[in-house]
């Protein structure tokens, strides 16, 4: 009837929970433009100070059949850079299809990496790092399938990469076979996983183990022959309502002609990335996080990594790390929280941003 005014409605807020009041961005996301926008800070020890930024659209997916969860569909573009003249663009996308039965991953990028080289286990540059320059670009698809309606999947995918490699002043340290500047590494990498956390971002209970291998050949676009090993194992273990414990386990191994930027090295919060290299890794890192007020946790974390490059297995080299971090629940439905984290090894102390878990695998 003319005149008359429509009854009004109260839409719910994107940025407000119904439940608590607190801010989050769980209403924003379930959009259909929803994202996460990242303005993030880079601490990182090995690049130096500088930050990134991008966007990464999050697509909630409907549960399975049998009512288990699927994690949701993410599509990002980021860029960064830092002090030390570093700097990249990325862009990926982890799809599922079916039921949460198939899984897609697909990313590529371009970087300029200036790093320092430690040496690949015990070497005289340990404590005289020589400087290098990586600009790698290339990429990887992969896809995943599920066995059944049980939570363990297994497929592969292909992953290649050109990289131009320089070391200052031209000169290439003894032991690394650099025939030219530019080098090409192409592969084959099946997987097998077993998947149930009960949130991909920051999970509570659950199990997430994966083992990959890669088969690097020149019938691959590779210049050389090498093979590597890469198993994991993460689980979740909830004490109480608001503590949980987190353990992550896992390592790195090397054979064959694998080039020297390609071996695996130790990744724990509060060690310099590249700086405990070699053919072989083994690293652990233990959480405990506590929420201990409204959406507010704390975390405390500390862990160990050795490598070597003998058959024999015997350490060469090995680190220990620990820290403490704050987070925010951010998300309350995907599980997501954000925060911060301060890492502690010989020598360094390294400041991290946190969107998720530390162990964030989508």
């Amino acid at each position: 009837m003319a005149g008359t005014n429509a009854p009004a409605t109260n839409a719910p807020s994107l940025f407000l929970d119904p439940l608590d009041h607190w801010f989050d961005a769980s209403g924003f996301l379930d959009t259909r433009y929803g994202f996460l926008p990242m303005a993030l800070p880079i601490t990182e020890p090995a690049v130096g100070y500088g930050g990134a930024g991008g966007l990464m659209f999050v697509d909630r997916n409907p549960r399975r059949p049998d009512g288990k969860p699927v994690p949701p569909t993410l599509t990002g573009v980021a860029g960064a850079g830092t002090e030390n003249g570093t700097w990249g663009i990325f862009a990926l996308n982890s799809a599922w299809w079916r039921d949460g039965t198939i899984q897609t991953r697909v990313a590529g990028g371009y970087a300029k990496v200036n790093l320092k080289y430690y040496g690949l286990g015990n070497s005289p540059f340990n404590n005289n790092p020589l400087k290098y320059t990586l600009k790698p670009l290339g990429g990887l698809a992969e896809a995943r399938f599920r066995l059944g309606q049980s939570d363990w999947m297994a497929g592969g995918g292909y992953v290649y990469a050109a990289t131009e490699v320089s070391f200052d002043g031209n000169v290439v340290p003894p032991g690394i076979n650099l025939p030219s500047s530019s080098s090409h590494m192409g592969g084959l990498k099946p997987v097998i996983l077993y998947d149930s956390r009960d949130n991909i971002f920051t999970p509570t209970k659950g199990v997430y183990a994966q083992l990959y291998a890669g088969f690097y050949a020149p019938a691959f676009a590779s210049d050389t022959s090498f093979q590597t090993i890469e198993p994991l194992y993460i689980f979740y273990l909830p004490l109480s309502p608001k503590w949980t414990f987190g353990l992550n386990t896992g390592g790195g191994f090397s054979f064959g002609e694998a080039p020297f930027y390609a071996r695996p090295y130790v990744e724990l919060r509060g060690v310099p990335v590249r700086e405990y290299q070699a053919d072989n890794v083994v690293q652990t890192e233990a959480e405990l996080r506590w929420q201990f007020w409204k959406r507010y946790s704390i975390v405390g974390f500390a862990g160990g990594g050795a490598i070597w490059n003998d058959s024999g297995g015997n350490t060469e080299r090995s680190v220990v790390s620990g820290g403490f971090g704050l987070r925010y629940e951010l998300a309350r439905t995907y599980g997501l929280h954000l925060g911060a984290d301060v890492g502690f090894s010989r020598k360094t102390t390294a400041l991290y941003i946190t969107v998720g878990s530390a162990w964030f695998r989508p």
